[in-house]
């Protein structure tokens, strides 16, 4: 049985948390938990070492991957496969420059991760929003609304989320098969940003897109990572893989042009020894992360009527539902740190459908989740008592 550590990240460059003395940060999706103490080891042993050059891709990088896919996920990735990324988002951004043409619309099921905005946009392409559904408690896709847009003639690219990140929702086989079906009627690609898959709740577990249908296997580039399980983001270690000759040649030449395809000497350590050896600190990460969010519904649904929130079986992000505050979500962001010191995620950044909820950050200490739903109230309560209501 693991135990976690809770560093104090003040003073270390936190971007999380480079905030004004009493504000609690829960905003930035990254934990203020200690990676697996394995991980720590193999890369104290690695700066010991004392020489930092250029790092090439060992077989043991290629099986790590393999392996922990074939074991936690039933899936089998061939090792031609498999290409190195600093990141998600960096092959995101290189898939969209190379797959589509300026002024081409991507897909994108919102609300949803408020970088792909970014990597749309700024690569010259429209962000064409499909608005998910929320009807009694669950998230769904309005299939109609999806195949218009699909079949858009200016639409190239999709871009998903699996898990959903804000929403927490964990995509059946069902609904991408039938997502795999659509893109490829219409003659769009689809890539799979899958970096929360192994944020799952205790006795769950994630299909990858390519696993739905040879279909979605076939028309697709999946983006996966250490970095969200194990707290690892600023290593800069991902990998893609693709299983069609023609999309992974061009995925290959988009992250090499962008010089994203090389890994820096901590990546491949920490990706290995993650996959390799952390399995057993993960299951219990899973347990605690998942504890928190049930204290955090609970005292939600005890103290703070005013507020409701999305059930989720993966990732640590909780989505708020304060529409009945009266506010915008970014008025109600920015009373929530003004009165309560909390720092939360505005939820209008993530899509025009993310307008009335928050986003809270649950990966931190059972102190500061306890510490964030007394502000949450606290906050809430300063609404309900606002006279100009």
């Amino acid at each position: 049985m693991y135990t976690f550590d809770y560093p104090n990240r003040q003073g270390t460059y936190s971007y999380k948390w480079n905030v004004a003395d009493g504000v609690l940060p829960m905003w930035v999706a990254d934990m203020d938990i200690a990676t697996a103490p394995e991980i720590t080891e193999a890369l104290q042993r690695r700066v010991s070492h004392g020489i930092f050059g250029y790092t090439d891709l060992p077989d043991e990088w290629y099986d790590a991957y393999i392996g922990w896919w074939k074991r936690r996920h039933d899936f089998a990735i061939d090792r031609s496969w498999l290409r190195f990324s600093t990141g998600v988002v960096p092959t995101i951004s290189s898939a969209v420059r190379k797959l589509t043409t300026p002024n081409e619309n991507v897909v994108i099921l919102t609300p949803v991760y408020n970088i792909f905005f970014n990597s749309i946009v700024n690569n010259g392409c429209r962000a064409l929003q499909c608005p998910l559904q929320y009807v009694d408690g669950e998230y769904h896709i309005d299939w109609t609304d999806l195949e218009t847009k699909l079949s858009d003639p200016q639409t190239t690219l999709m871009i998903f989320c699996n898990p959903h990140n804000p929403v927490g929702k964990i995509w059946s086989a069902e609904e991408m098969s039938k997502i795999g079906e659509l893109c490829h009627r219409h003659g769009v690609t689809v890539i799979s940003d899958e970096i929360h898959c192994d944020v799952v709740a205790p006795g769950r577990s994630y299909v990858p897109f390519a696993a739905a249908s040879d279909i979605c296997r076939d028309i697709s580039i999946t983006c996966i990572s250490p970095t969200k399980a194990f707290n690892l983001a600023g290593i800069q270690t991902s990998a893609l893989f693709a299983a069609d000759p023609h999309l992974r040649h061009k995925i290959t030449r988009a992250i090499n042009t962008d010089e994203v395809a090389e890994p820096n000497c901590f990546a491949v350590t920490a990706a290995v020894t993650a996959f390799d050896r952390c399995g057993e600190w993960l299951d219990n990460l899973c347990r605690q992360l998942f504890a928190n969010r049930a204290y955090a519904e609970k005292y939600i649904d005890e103290n703070i009527p005013s507020i409701d929130y999305v059930r989720a079986d993966a990732t640590y992000l909780m989505w708020l539902d304060v529409s009945s505050w009266g506010m915008s979500s970014t008025a109600a962001t920015a009373f929530l740190r003004d009165k309560a010191g909390l720092y939360l995620s505005d939820g209008s950044i993530f899509g025009a459908s993310g307008e009335g909820y928050l986003r809270m950050n649950l990966a931190t200490s059972p102190a500061n989740i306890t510490e964030a739903m007394e502000r949450l109230r606290r906050g809430a309560d300063g609404v309900d008592s606002r006279v100009d209501r």
